[in-house]
């Protein structure tokens, strides 16, 4: 078996994981990033293909680098279908956006974490994660082109997507990382890349649509106005083939898909769910999917993990220079996520609490009665208001739903709580316990309130 030594290594060439790695690999540490797939098929994941706030990236990979993967940059709003009310919603979506070609994008990252200098070994599957016996993580085992081989570094950084099997192999017993995790916070998801003979009319919006179920949704993004990324999330605890086949049935019932041809098939994992309260433990760092970075109500993830590479790669490398892994020195990454994005996605949660109790045609027939940026603030901030004049408007437009309203609202202010609860997040791990107890009350209110069962 042979032994590879590093400063630091990191698993997945994921968004996170080439961010975080070219962070430290920009300050001269020896990193390397290990991944699964061959060369040529890195990068190539499941994804929405939408991406948001990419103006405002991390400069480890420079944006110029990202830019030719960038096929549609002419889409500005969101277009919620829902046919229960025979109705659209034409919603703003603040900020940069653009359409990617998702596997292209992956090549992008990847070569640009080669330019600051990060080694990659790909075909490597990794088996198990080496601790001390005091449960510091000090590397990882694993099989290079079918050969063993033991990766032993200072630090891991885990960037290995949703369920990470890192995590079912480290013990964490006696560390304040997140251990909370049920298949029932996360979501599969389905895409196709289908080609249509002739240009849609929404090719400058990102077109969703509900299914059925308040568990799940169809989306339609235009990565042309030919080439559409068509896809369905629904929770794990949902039947698949039941869902996948609601996808099947709405592209068969679109006339512009008439004639259409499906160029590539890919399914994954993604998490629904609140970010990690803590993604770290002694010589452990654990960053985008594998650690809940990702919006929860539109499964948005790359900005969050992009953001996430970057804090955990500058904590790597003072945790490395400090010649101190612990989990004290290592929480500064903690609170950077939290601060940014983390907060704000918790409370998006919320309203994922939410639907799983309210009547899907109530809870379409409110969307219906809302005003669309008021919709927009909700889905990106994570909190709205709404004037008086406004709020009366829409009264006038729900009749019928004002029971559905009465909790909704009743939800905001508790997702307002719980939004500033998080900007008191810990500043060190021995305030954890209190924190998350305090935390854990604003959640049994929620679920008191919602009647939902709970879900951590």
């Amino acid at each position: 078996m042979s032994i590879d030594e590093y400063d630091v290594v990191v698993a997945g060439a994921g968004t996170a994981g080439c961010y975080a790695a070219a962070t430290i690999a920009n300050e001269g540490l020896d990193v390397v990033i290990v991944e699964r797939k061959d060369a040529e098929e890195a990068g190539h994941i499941a994804c929405g293909d939408a991406l948001k706030g990419a103006d405002a990236f991390p400069e480890a990979i420079p944006k110029d680098r990202l830019e030719p993967a960038f096929t549609n940059t002419g889409v500005d709003h969101g277009r919620f279908e829902i046919p229960q009310e025979d109705t659209v919603l034409e919603i703003p979506v603040p900020g940069e956006l653009a359409v990617i070609d998702r596997w292209e994008y992956g090549r992008r990252i990847i070569a640009g974490a080669e330019d600051a200098g990060v080694e990659f070994h790909y075909d490597t599957v990794i088996n198990d994660v080496v601790q001390t016996g005091d449960g510091r993580v000090t590397g990882l085992r694993a099989k290079r082109g079918g050969d063993p081989v033991t990766y032993e570094a200072d630090l891991v950084i885990d960037g290995a997507g949703s369920l990470s099997l890192l995590q079912d192999k480290a013990d964490f017993e006696g560390t304040t990382f997140d251990t909370n995790v049920r298949y029932s916070q996360f979501c599969s998801a389905y895409r196709e890349i289908v080609e249509v003979p002739e240009p849609v009319e929404w090719d400058d919006a990102l077109v969703f649509k509900a299914t059925d179920r308040a568990a799940g949704y169809l989306w339609y993004f235009p990565r042309t106005s030919t080439e559409i990324n068509a896809g369905l999330g629904f929770q794990m605890n949902e039947e698949p083939m039941q869902l996948v086949e609601a996808l099947k049935r709405d592209l068969r019932d679109r006339p512009e898909f008439e004639g259409a041809e499906v160029t590539d098939k890919l399914g994954a994992a993604l998490p629904t769910r609140r970010p990690y309260d803590s993604a770290v433990a002694p010589g452990y760092m654990a960053v985008g999917d594998a650690a809940g970075h990702v919006n929860p109500t539109t499964g948005g993830g790359i900005a969050g993990a992009a953001y996430a590479g970057k804090y955990a790669g500058e904590q790597a490398v003072k945790a490395v220079s400090d010649g101190d892994v612990s989990e004290e020195n290592l929480w500064r990454y903690n609170t950077r996520v939290m601060d940014h994005f983390g907060g704000r996605y918790a409370g998006l949660d919320v309203y994922n609490v939410l639907a799983t109790a309210v009547d899907v045609d109530d809870l379409m027939g409110l969307l219906a009665a809302l005003p669309g940026e008021k919709l927009a603030e909700a889905l990106y901030e994570g909190s709205t208001s709404m004037s008086f004049g406004l709020k009366l408007k829409a009264a006038v437009k729900s009749f019928g739903y004002w029971g559905t309203i009465r909790n909704f609202y009743q939800t905001k202010s508790l997702a307002d709580e719980l939004l500033d609860h998080y900007g008191s997040y810990p500043t060190s791990p021995a305030a954890m316990a209190n924190w998350t107890g305090e935390r854990d009350a604003i959640m049994d209110r929620i679920y008191e309130t919602t009647g939902a069962d709970a879900k951590y």
